[in-house]
């Protein structure tokens, strides 16, 4: 199946380049773990994840959805919506 052969060459490419990223934040900051020194931030957006992650499902559904050609003003929408929301969430439009 050719795109499943596709997706793990993304996917290996995309964890591969999340992993030297992970290593030289580390290696910048000192620091074996993320946010390591900041206990009260780390807290703060483990609390957020909940909330957000159904936000995610739903932005990878209603994309989905639009790149099979199904879309509409109500995905385009809610797809902007689920930004939106996701940003607002990790209290950061970036």
């Amino acid at each position: 199946m050719p795109d499943a052969k596709l997706r793990r060459r993304i996917f290996g490419a995309i964890e591969a380049e999340w992993q030297r990223t992970v290593d030289a934040l580390a290696l910048v900051t000192g620091e074996k773990q993320r946010l390591a020194s900041n206990n009260a931030l780390a807290r703060s957006i483990r609390h957020r994840f909940p909330y957000i992650d159904p936000l995610h499902h739903l932005q990878v559904e209603l994309v989905r959805r639009w790149r099979e050609g199904r879309a509409d003003e109500r995905a385009r929408i809610g797809i902007h919506l689920s930004i939106n929301g996701i940003a607002a969430g990790l209290r950061n439009t970036g």
